[in-house]
């Protein structure tokens, strides 16, 4: 299994924190918020290799944190050639980019860069080995505005998508979406030619919406809460809190 970090966005809600470095590698304490995420899913032994796509601008500056590491599995930067958030791929064709790239076939782990995990990805590994599908990742959500602002699942007593709809206006269901999810070997060619069949290129969630309604799919529900890293207020209160 290839852990994908997608981490080419430009994090312009940030502003001049973000305007010549990237949010992933903003510090946290003594570590980054990245650096964070990897050292759980390092320990996964289903792991094989880190794959982090950036971009152009930004890309300088992961291949000079990696050299500071010391991950049991190796780090590969794939750099999409973007240098600006108006030209940006979006986080759907930076996966098929990196896909294509490399000349991927495994089983994925996909991951967004910009939250702090009070879980283990291992957890959500394991959950996917036992139903043999590709999956999500569910959270309950009581507020309804804020269901309205992210994906939202229907699901049956199985843990199995029903069904899945982006920023609902009237959810359907109070499980909301994280940016995490986990696409298997055989469903891969369904993820290759999404974009070229109409799945949105932007938002990690347009891809999950896109295989929802074409494979069999579960969602894992969180097992503890995760701390997004979405603007300067977050960031600052990130650091208080966690750092």
């Amino acid at each position: 299994m290839k852990n994908i970090v997608i981490a080419a966005g430009y994090a312009t809600r940030l502003g001049e924190l973000t305007k010549n470095f990237p949010k992933p590698l903003l510090k946290i304490g003594e570590n980054t918020i990245l650096g964070r995420m990897l050292d759980d899913i390092d320990a996964i032994d289903d792991i094989d290799e880190h794959i982090i796509i950036t971009n152009h601008k930004f890309a300088g500056i992961f291949e000079d944190w990696i050299k500071g590491l010391r991950y049991s599995k190796p780090i590969t930067i794939v750099d999409d050639g973007t240098e600006t958030n108006e030209t940006r791929l979006g986080a759907v064709c930076d996966l098929l980019f990196a896909m294509k790239k490399l000349s991927i076939d495994d089983d994925l782990l996909v991951v967004a860069a910009d939250n702090l995990l009070f879980f283990s990805f291992q957890e959500f590994v394991d959950f996917a080995k036992e139903k043999r599908t590709s999956c999500i990742m569910c959270h309950e959500q009581p507020e309804i505005e804020k269901l309205q602002r992210t994906g939202v699942v229907e699901l049956d007593a199985n843990w199995r998508v029903l069904g899945m709809e982006e920023k609902p206006q009237v959810p359907k269901s109070h499980w909301a979406v994280p940016p995490f999810y986990i696409y298997m070997k055989k469903d891969l060619d369904l993820v290759r030619h999404s974009v070229e069949n109409g799945c949105g290129k932007d938002a990690p969630g347009n891809l999950a919406h896109y295989m929802v309604e074409r494979t069999s799919m579960h969602a894992w529900p969180m097992s503890a809460g995760r701390f997004d890293i979405g603007s300067l207020d977050t960031y600052h209160e990130a650091v208080k809190r966690f750092g």
